[in-house]
């Protein structure tokens, strides 16, 4: 396991709240691979909207997820 850059022995349980950011982040490539390939389908302007709200919304949830994993970082929570 990898800390802050240097190897750890540590096998220490993950947080679930660390898990969940984990999950998140995953989830959002999902999101954002669902989008690029409906919208790349898409028939009309209608689904270009849906995908194109679905690509914002990960887009925001990123940024939150990622925000939110840097303040674990910091508080030496993160592992």
């Amino acid at each position: 396991m990898i800390f802050r850059g240097v190897w750890s022995l540590s096998t220490a349980p993950l947080r679930q709240c660390d898990e969940s950011i984990k999950k998140t982040l995953k989830l959002i490539e999902s999101m954002l691979d669902l989008a690029d390939q409906r919208d790349a389908v898409r028939e009309d302007s209608g689904c270009g909207v849906l995908y194109g709200v679905l690509r914002d919304s990960a887009y925001k949830i990123k940024q939150l997820a990622e925000s939110e994993r840097e303040a674990h970082i910091k508080k030496g929570w993160w592992k």
